[in-house]
């Protein structure tokens, strides 16, 4: 079960990042640039670099967000199994809602460097080196010239604002997938 839980996750970020990556290229050059105007913006990436420039970084983040699913997920089944082994019975919406938080904040902490490079990526001089995406040469360049420190900057924000949204997420979905059972039970 664990593979195929996997396998979905992995599948649903490569197709997600089809829209998360040019808002997110988008997104982040507004917040780096003199004009705020987001369709100025927009429009300046697609002239300057055509539509690969809204993809920029999505190789890296695909790398970024599988290996975090990867973590995440199993990461929440078992806390959530260890939880319901210790009180002897299933856990609470918010008990998952708890193990969502922990395994969103753990799974943050372990892709943090991976999250740098893909914002070093995004945010490139278009035809620089670290602009054609390899995220490998990305973190090679910040350990060299910013080491541990440059690898995991943002970290302690970025585990809360991902603890925050698995609570809000993995509890929610939690709380719903029961009210559905429990509709599947009643009717005959």
């Amino acid at each position: 079960m664990p593979v195929k839980h996997m396998l979905a996750a992995s599948a649903g970020e490569v197709v997600a990042c089809l829209i998360r990556v040019p808002s997110e290229v988008v997104k982040q050059r507004a917040q780096v640039s003199a004009s705020s105007r987001t369709f100025h913006i927009f429009s300046n990436i697609l002239y300057t670099e055509g539509i690969q420039g809204l993809y920029r970084g999505y190789k890296s983040t695909v790398l970024r967000e599988i290996p975090f699913s990867l973590v995440q997920f199993p990461l929440w089944e078992s806390l959530k199994a260890l939880w319901s082994w210790r009180q002897d019975h299933v856990v609470d919406c918010w008990q998952s809602a708890v193990c969502g938080a922990f395994a969103g904040g753990f799974a943050a902490a372990v892709t943090t460097p991976l999250d740098v490079a893909k914002t070093r990526i995004m945010l490139a001089k278009a035809g620089s080196s670290t602009a054609s995406g390899n995220v490998l040469s990305a973190l090679h360049g910040v350990w060299r010239t910013q080491g541990l420190s440059g690898l995991f900057a943002g970290v302690f924000p970025r585990m809360a604002a991902i603890s925050l949204g698995g609570f809000i997420f993995l509890g929610a979905y939690e709380q719903t997938r029961s009210l559905l059972l429990e509709l599947g039970r009643e009717r005959p």
